[in-house]
């Protein structure tokens, strides 16, 4: 993110929020009246496809002149969807929005409204480019390991992994229980990185991951390493066979789908997780079954050890109805609607007066990670401009098929920066 590095937003200050918005927009010129958004958000299964549509008909009952037409979107469609209608002459009104490098792309399309400063403590500063800002998150997110306690017991591993090395172990005593240790969606590819990225996030110090980001390179040899230590534990086999062609998110065959049926223990995702895979099952005990843990920490690096990698969900708003748009973007950052969300568990809520509302015990643990988090490393995809995080999310990939080597994947990022020159 432009501040693609942002810390947990602790200092955030529920007097700011009545100011929130406080500003005039800054689409400049838009006529006044009646306002109808298209809306583009990435949450296409249950419960939050239902969720949205009722916010959306709910802010309408009350505002009679904004109304919506809601389009659920694959998530993995953003990446080309949005880029092009940025290039037409209708773009959608309100879209998702992750921040970081990506969103400082988008603004050359000169269609990316800037509104008011939103009082969100560090939390905002991720919607930020050259201190201005260009949309709002209302929900922020931490990648750990979701695991079955059914499945650990069945193996005999008695507590989470908090060392590599203990990490390592629990996947050996799965494989010796006939259990597959971890899923994963290789298919999509982003999965794959947050491998990587951690393996960064706890070999490189803070200040080296901020210099990456702020230089976009990875010269630093803590990177190097990071993709050696990954390569170090690929060896060990951890994930299901076939994991290339494994979706994410999709179906019960997703890698979602397998930790929800109990066919895998593990799956490093985001604080997410459990509300994608309410759809893929029909066991409604899933809650109870499911803990979290924070990625291992790893022998010999220099990353401290409370730093998650995570990012947010947020939405940017086009310039036909900016004002409109933003009027909502406050809606969706109030307390009333942050404790909706924050019971779906389907992220962590940007209002701190929300959190008592979190949907489980285990969300609102992360949530306390979160706080106490000294840095949000934001996934590195993000956090780089748009090409410079496609080739490396591709040369990760690759690497988790065997193609390539540690220094291939710091060399994917000069090599795409240098495109950008």
């Amino acid at each position: 993110m432009r501040s693609a590095t942002l810390r947990s937003g602790r200092k955030f200050s529920l007097a700011l929020v009545a100011l929130l918005l406080a500003a005039c927009s800054g689409s400049g010129g838009e006529a006044s009246g009646p306002a109808t958004l298209t809306w583009w958000h990435n949450r296409t299964t249950e419960p939050m496809k239902s969720v949205w549509q009722k916010i959306a008909d709910d802010y309408h009952q009350a505002h009679q002149d904004v109304s919506f037409t809601v389009e659920p979107i694959q998530n993995e469609q953003f990446q080309t969807k949005v880029p092009l209608a940025l290039q037409s002459s209708t773009p959608p009104d309100l879209f998702q929005q992750w921040g970081g490098g990506q969103l400082a792309d988008q603004i050359r399309s000169g269609k990316i409204a800037e509104i008011a400063q939103a009082q969100l403590g560090e939390y905002g500063k991720g919607w930020q480019v050259n201190g201005k800002q260009y949309g709002l998150p209302y929900q922020m997110h931490a990648v750990g390991f979701w695991y079955r306690k059914d499945l650990f017991t069945q193996a005999g591993i008695t507590s989470p992994p908090s060392t590599l090395d203990e990490l390592n172990a629990a996947v050996a005593k799965l494989k010796t229980a006939g259990l597959v240790p971890i899923a994963i969606g290789g298919k999509d590819r982003w999965p794959d990185a947050f491998y990587w990225g951690y393996f960064a996030v706890r070999q490189c110090s803070i200040d080296a991951l901020k210099n990456a980001v702020a230089k976009t390179e990875l010269t630093d040899p803590c990177f190097t390493k990071a993709g050696e230590n990954l390569k170090t534990f690929l060896d060990t086999k951890p994930f299901q066979d076939g994991f290339v062609g494994t979706p994410a998110q999709q179906g019960a065959g997703s890698s979602a789908g397998m930790l929800a049926n109990g066919k895998a223990a593990m799956e490093l995702q985001g604080d997410w997780d459990p509300d994608v895979m309410t759809a893929l099952t029909e066991d409604k005990q899933l809650d109870s079954k499911l803990g979290w843990f924070p990625f291992p920490t790893v022998p010999g690096g220099q990353g401290d050890p409370s730093v998650l990698l995570g990012g947010g969900d947020g939405f940017s708003c086009t310039t036909r109805a900016a004002k409109a748009c933003e009027g909502f973007l406050q809606h969706l950052v109030s307390e009333e609607i942050q404790k909706k969300l924050a019971e779906t568990g389907s992220g962590l809520p940007v209002n701190p007066a929300a959190v008592a509302s979190l949907k489980t015990e285990t969300h609102k643990t992360i949530s306390e990670h979160m706080a106490k988090a000294k840095h949000l490393q934001f996934y590195f995809d993000t956090a780089f401009p748009t090409n410079v995080g496609q080739a490396l999310n591709d040369a990760i990939a690759n690497f988790f098929a065997g193609q390539g080597d540690p220094s291939t994947i710091t060399q994917s990022v000069s090599k795409a920066a240098a495109g950008n020159k």
